[in-house]
C-alpha cells in the first residue's frame, strides 16, 4: 500500500515539473509577448451649455444661457463643431382630479430639432418668457462633425431650471 501512494505521489509531482517546465518557455512558434505602448485614453466627449454641465439652476442663470451655444469638447480639450442636436422642454401643469378633488400635476413635453449649435431665436424668446421653476431643458441627440468626415454622438445635456 505505501510502494503505491509513493508510486502516485511521485507520478504527480513528475507531471506538475513537466507541466511548469513547459508553461515557463516559449515554443518556436510562438514569439515573446511585446511590452504594450502607453495606453492611449479612449476618445471621450463632454458636452456644455454656456459653461454648465448637466446642473441644475436658478431662473435667471437659464434666461441669460436660452442665447448660449453647445460646446463640446474632447478628452484632451479639443472643441469640436456641433451639428445637429434635439431639444425637449418639459413643462409641469397643475389640474385638479375630479374624483379626489385634489390638486395634481402632470408633465408635458413639446420639442424640436436644431440643424446648429444653438437654439433659435424663436424659442429662446418664447423660452425666455416662459420658463418656470420645476421644468426641464434637455439637449438630446447631440451630432458633432470629429476630423474629416467622421460624425460623433455625444453626451446629453440637462438642465432643471431652480
Amino acid at each position: 500500500m505505501m510502494q503505491k501512494l509513493f508510486y502516485t505521489v511521485l507520478l504527480f509531482i513528475c507531471c506538475s515539473a513537466a507541466a511548469t517546465a513547459q508553461a515557463g518557455k516559449p515554443s518556436s512558434s510562438q514569439k515573446p509577448a511585446q511590452k504594450p505602448a502607453a495606453k492611449e485614453k479612449p476618445l471621450s466627449f463632454r458636452t456644455t451649455w454656456g459653461i454648465f454641465l448637466s446642473d441644475t439652476l436658478p431662473r435667471p442663470e437659464v434666461v441669460k444661457l436660452l442665447d448660449s451655444s453647445l460646446v463640446v469638447r474632447d478628452n484632451k480639450n479639443n472643441k469640436f463643431p456641433v451639428v445637429s442636436f434635439d431639444f425637449t422642454y418639459e413643462t409641469k401643469e397643475a389640474y385638479l382630479n375630479d374624483t379626489t378633488q385634489q390638486v395634481g400635476f402632470y408633465t408635458d413635453a413639446i420639442g424640436d430639432s436644431f440643424k446648429s449649435d444653438r437654439l433659435s431665436t424663436l424659442w429662446s424668446t418664447r423660452l425666455k418668457e416662459t420658463v418656470q421653476k420645476g421644468e426641464v431643458l434637455l439637449f438630446s441627440n447631440i451630432v458633432v462633425r470629429y476630423t474629416g468626415d467622421k460624425y460623433y454622438r455625444v453626451p446629453e445635456v440637462r438642465i432643471v431650471v431652480n
